[in-house]
């Protein structure tokens, strides 16, 4: 098509046809994430998804004025220079490199959602800032995912061959009447294109966000459908604050719930050494002995010497992590404090004085260290551990036999395993460690000599979760000859649960759940309680199971105490899942949208929140509590005892 107007309106019209072209392509990589990731969604029928299609355009639009933003300013300054073929030329790179990007971005997440079940924001890039391989992490997930980075391909050759389909041929004759005509255009464009990122215009309209999605879904976790992975991370690129909540009085508050921690009782302070065993992506679908009610008793797992710990161990009936990412996972266990929408150690608030279980051990004449195989830096966790109190850090700089990497991520499993158990033996006693491991982390990798060795199952993380179980199975027997093993309690979790196979797992609890088990091979540490335990909930266990005899700051509970009043909550891009006694209440941030009975519908198919009025109130009144403690203890930086 030619255009050859003379007051050189065909540009506009190009300008548009291009918008709509890259607006098209985006809903394509709208309705190729559903269809990537369609098991994860549950109840959408056709009249839903059109809605979902229809809301989402709303975002693309935004999304797309940010990401082109320079392209249309150079289009409609009026002025004749624009429509020199070389200054045209230049535009369609930038055109086709700035959309690119954006397509990219919506494309890693057809394979990344998998593991997060948010889209990617702009705290990625503080996730992965310290890793000293970025361009191997990046080659492996290309390597897995080929297929997407042909689509990408196809799509930006498909997007620039259109795009040549309307070429500007003749330049018009600059008079006044085209100066008044394309200024009076450039003020339309710009109304236009501040209108359209907003996502409307009106009194007391404010600019959209993530939130706003909630308005074309029946659930929270839809959100991502509506949604486009360049607009979330543009909306999130300025930092989050917190408001100051004011639901309750102070004292109202204390009395609903109160996060420091008094002495439990007068008994003398044990001098137990403290072990805590994080597993990367150890979701509890995998622990054969944590899931004796599926398929009739005949569930095996993938863990066979962790099934076997269970039973020497004291664990709960609902375990959760409060976070779905590893990042979120080290200030939850050590710290006692979860990530809510943005990752705590990422979040203006990580500067904060804090307590933790290793300062407050510290303090009482403990050893501290932390063990993680990968590069110093990697995730932030050697920044962040020594703030939190631990004097020595044990990463791959200080690993020195050669040949035990895995290539990408760091030291294997197995062998780091032993080097902790060595190093431990050097340790004064009494002493905390803590260990995060990294093996059964994508691309899910074995050493060479234990290829085939272990069950693949229906995921590719259960096999290597195989080769960690087998590590920590050495670990433990080597451990268990040292003179400090029988005066250790050890904790063990999971960072986070990863992809689901089981339909049980496949909930927003089970996409949770995990693993929380306190062993302690001295003692008769033994049993099983039907009680929702959590993340958080760890340090404050460990400390009154020692009799820890000061008060301190912590926002979980004591799982050893008596009584189920406890609550558990996680937070994953801004929807609240808040689980008291047998129910689940999902709360977007401003009202409640849903309620599950957890006991009588495991599979959460049954919204009750009109049926259950007073149930969901109950727990939105604890929710608000927590959420106020949380929030203004952070802006007020009261994370200690005074």
């Amino acid at each position: 098509m030619k255009t050859t107007d003379k007051a050189g309106i065909g540009l506009y019209l190009a300008l548009a046809y291009r918008f709509l072209v890259i607006l098209f392509i985006y809903t394509f990589c709208r309705i190729g994430f559903y269809m990537f990731n369609r098991d994860l969604f549950h109840d959408i029928d056709a009249v839903r998804y059109l809605r979902i299609l229809y809301g989402g355009l709303k975002f693309d639009i935004s999304a797309l004025l940010y990401i082109n933003l320079l392209f249309i300013v150079l289009h409609v300054l009026p002025f004749q220079f624009k429509y020199h073929q070389s200054f045209q030329r230049f535009c369609k790179w930038l055109f086709i490199i700035s959309n690119s990007i954006g397509i990219a971005a919506n494309l890693a997440d057809f394979a990344y959602y998998r593991y997060t079940l948010k889209r990617t924001t702009a705290t990625v890039y503080g996730q992965f800032r310290h890793e000293q391989n970025k361009l191997k992490l990046a080659w492996d997930f290309l390597l897995d995912y080929w297929y997407l980075l042909l689509l990408l391909a196809a799509l930006i050759w498909l997007f620039s061959k259109v795009y040549d389909l309307v070429k500007i041929h003749r330049t018009p004759v600059f008079n006044w009447k085209t100066y008044v005509l394309q200024t009076v255009l450039l003020v339309a464009v710009a109304f236009g294109t501040l209108t359209g990122i907003r996502g409307g215009w009106g009194f007391g309209t404010r600019p959209i966000t993530l939130s706003n999605a909630g308005e074309f879904v029946e659930t929270p976790d839809q959100m991502a459908l509506v949604l486009n992975t360049p607009f979330c991370i543009f909306r999130t690129l300025k930092a989050q604050k917190l408001r100051t909540l004011d639901y309750y009085d102070e004292q109202t508050l204390q009395q609903m719930y109160n996060p420091i921690h008094l002495p439990a009782d007068t008994g003398k302070f044990k001098k137990l050494n403290v072990v805590f065993l994080i597993i990367e992506s150890l979701g509890k679908e995998h622990v054969g002995a944590l899931n004796r009610d599926i398929n009739g008793g005949r569930y095996k797992g993938f863990t066979p010497f962790l099934d076997s710990l269970v039973n020497e161990s004291y664990t709960f009936t609902h375990t959760y992590a409060n976070g779905r990412k590893s990042i979120d996972a080290i200030p939850s266990v050590i710290t006692g404090i979860p990530s809510i929408r943005e990752p705590f150690i990422l979040s203006i608030y990580s500067g904060n004085k804090t307590t933790s279980i290793a300062r407050l051990l510290g303090d009482k004449g403990y050893e501290t260290a932390f063990f993680h195989g990968a590069p110093n830096g990697s995730m932030g966790f050697s920044s962040y551990t020594h703030l939190a109190g631990i004097k020595h850090y044990f990463g791959q700089n200080e690993y020195q036999k050669k040949g035990d990497t895995d290539g990408t991520w760091g030291i294997w499993d197995d062998p780091f395993l032993q080097y902790m158990a060595q190093t431990m033996n050097t340790l004064k006693q009494p002493f905390f460690a803590g260990f995060f491991s990294l093996s059964s982390h994508h691309p899910f990798r074995l050493p060479d000599e234990y290829k085939g060795k272990f069950p693949k199952g229906h995921l590719p993380v259960q096999e290597v979760i195989g080769y960690t179980d087998m590590a920590l199975r050495n670990f433990f027997r080597t451990a268990s000859k040292m003179s400090w093993y029988k005066n250790t309690l050890f904790v063990l979790c999971a960072d986070h649960a990863t992809v689901s196979w089981l339909p049980e797992y496949r909930t927003i609890p089970g996409y949770f759940s995990i693993p929380i088990l306190f062993y302690y091979p001295g003692g008769q540490l033994k049993g099983k309680s039907d009680k929702l335990v959590q993340q958080i909930d760890i340090m404050p266990t460990v400390l009154n199971y020692l009799h820890y005899d000061k008060p301190y700051f912590a926002l979980g509970f004591d799982a050893f105490a008596k009584g189920n009043d406890n609550f558990a909550v996680n937070n994953n891009d801004g929807t609240f899942s808040f689980y008291q006694g047998d129910y689940l209440l999902l709360n977007d941030g401003i009202q409640n949208t849903a309620l599950y009975n957890l006991k009588t519908d495991r599979l959460t198919e049954h919204n009750i929140l009109r049926q259950e009025p007073l149930m969901a109130g109950k727990l939105e009144a604890n929710l608000k509590a927590f959420e106020q403690q949380y929030t203004n203890r952070m802006i007020n930086n009261k994370l200690t005892v005074e």
